[in-house]
């Protein structure tokens, strides 16, 4: 699979590891591609963690908002906060482990790893993104549907050095091939490697809602 994708990296452009930290926490719930064109407006207005900590976050939300970013009273209040932590606790600097990054605002397991692995080159786990999950469900990586688990199998098959790339091939590969509906197993360069090939739309999907009491039925 990492033939496969030989491009694969992070598509969060940053040129700092505190334009990463800040394009990631804005990444919840929402595009790169979005991000990305967020992201040099609101570095044009604040280009450091100084001067994002001295921001009015209902300024940095009305920012947000007008170039359509969703949550955006929320994630103003994290970006803020979160500058705010640097300057406060680490000179203005983005920390290198795990333990410091979750203690600031919106800021989890996986955006610090994001962080350590693409800043840093050391990350203390592996990134688990929906496709990651997907993905890692379909090949036969884990049994589980829960994030944590899912990284402790993962961390558990692959060695440390490989956590950072896995994590870029798997979404690059879900992106590209293993889509959650309709993926192109005919096309996938490892079904002969992937138990869920040819049936993989079985596998790594969300349940589909129930319908809500008292609505119309199908």
């Amino acid at each position: 699979m990492r033939a496969l994708h030989p491009d694969a990296h992070c598509e969060l452009d940053h040129k700092s590891s505190f334009e990463l930290l800040v394009a990631t926490v804005l990444s919840a719930q929402t595009t790169d591609v979005l991000v990305n064109k967020v992201t040099p407006h609101l570095f044009a207005a604040y280009p450091d963690a100084r001067a994002l900590a001295g921001a009015d976050p209902a300024e940095v939300g009305a920012l947000l908002r007008r170039l359509g970013m969703g949550m955006f009273n929320q994630k103003a209040r994290n970006v803020v906060g979160l500058a705010r932590g640097l300057v406060e606790r680490h000179g203005g600097e983005v920390p290198r482990t795990l333990a410091e990054l979750v203690e600031l605002p919106g800021v989890g397991r996986k955006t610090a790893n994001v962080v350590l692995g693409v800043a840093f080159g050391a990350p203390e786990g592996v990134v688990v993104d929906t496709h990651v999950q997907r993905l890692s469900q379909r090949l036969g990586w884990t049994k589980s549907d829960k994030p944590e688990q899912i990284e402790r199998d993962l961390m558990a098959l692959f060695p440390k050095r490989d956590w950072d790339m896995l994590s870029h091939t798997l979404i690059f590969h879900g992106r590209r091939i293993c889509f959650a509906r309709k993926p192109a197993c005919g096309g996938c360069g490892v079904n002969d490697a992937c138990p869920s090939a040819f049936h993989a739309e079985d596998v790594g999907r969300k349940a589909p809602r129930s319908p809500r009491r008292g609505g119309a039925q199908a």
